[in-house]
């Protein structure tokens, strides 16, 4: 590979490190071709999944501001480079490498931070960013309504008892 096309590689590596959400490591010996075509298609629009050299990689992440890979970075490595829901790719990965045991995920890059294997798991665990945005709204919403209660309990409580009062002058009467 030439200077200028390290050079380019670096660059296309350093962006794709900057403006996604976040970085999955892989280690895909054994696979073939197309098994590597369908765990791009399986991936969808959120991601990207590109081989990479170790040593370019290292590189571009040092410039990105990324310490710390320099122990997933051994042997071949391809890398997903995601721009959408982590936890959406994160499961796809996780459940192609459970269907094709030679995909090894090696860790992650996410805002900066290096993961190990078991915390790109953990994310691949998480529910969608719709669901857990639904959840949160549905807990909101349960909260509002017991505050909104709350607050009516004693004007409700005051109109019993004027109720009352009122029903006990007529019968007085």
């Amino acid at each position: 590979m030439a200077r200028s096309d390290k050079a380019a590689a670096v660059a296309e590596l350093k962006d794709a490190f900057g403006t996604s959400a976040a970085a999955v490591l892989t280690e895909y010996r054994g696979l073939t071709v197309k098994d590597l075509k369908a765990l791009r298609r399986s991936l969808g629009e959120d991601a990207t999944y590109a081989i990479a050299k170790n040593t370019l990689t290292t590189i571009a992440a040092r410039e990105a501001g990324i310490e710390g890979l320099d122990e997933q970075l051994t042997g071949p490595t391809a890398i997903a480079f995601i721009r959408g829901d982590v936890a959406t790719v994160a499961k796809g990965l996780r459940d192609f490498a459970k269907a094709n045991p030679l995909l090894v995920i090696k860790g992650a890059v996410m805002d900066g931070r290096v993961l190990d294997a078991d915390s790109v798991k953990k994310l691949a665990d998480l529910e969608s960013r719709e669901v857990l945005l639904a959840k949160l709204a549905g807990a909101m919403k349960g909260n509002l309504a017991k505050a909104a209660g709350l607050f009516n309990a004693p004007l409700s409580g005051a109109a019993r008892a004027v109720g009352a009062l009122r029903d006990q002058k007529q019968s007085n009467e």
